[in-house]
């Protein structure tokens, strides 16, 4: 029987048509495919759009990152982006938000 943080990444499934591709960020299980059944759709991102367009539920990325699950190299980055990791690959505390 394996360790939990070994069987969970956070990963891109890909979406949309032929030569425009777009991807949800999703928690899925290791030895799933990669378009096949997750755990649960934490973002997106649209490469074709002009800007690119990222959004990712910072909260939810640092809940599966605290419990194990292991980030893929494309994931890596695209969380260094939204400030959910630093450039060491650890994660960064969320700040609180200022209130209004």
């Amino acid at each position: 029987w394996r360790q939990t943080q070994d069987m969970v990444a956070i990963r891109l499934r890909r979406t949309g048509k032929t030569k425009q591709p777009s991807y949800r960020v999703v928690v899925a299980d290791k030895r799933s495919p990669r378009d096949g059944k997750f755990i649960e759709i934490i973002g997106y991102y649209n490469p074709v759009r002009q800007p690119k367009e990222l959004v990712i539920k910072g909260d939810r990325a640092r809940y599966w990152l605290s419990v194990g699950a292991q980030p893929s190299d494309a994931v890596v980055n695209l969380l260094k982006r939204v400030n959910v990791l630093d450039e060491a690959g650890k994660v960064i505390a969320e700040t609180p938000a200022a209130e209004a």
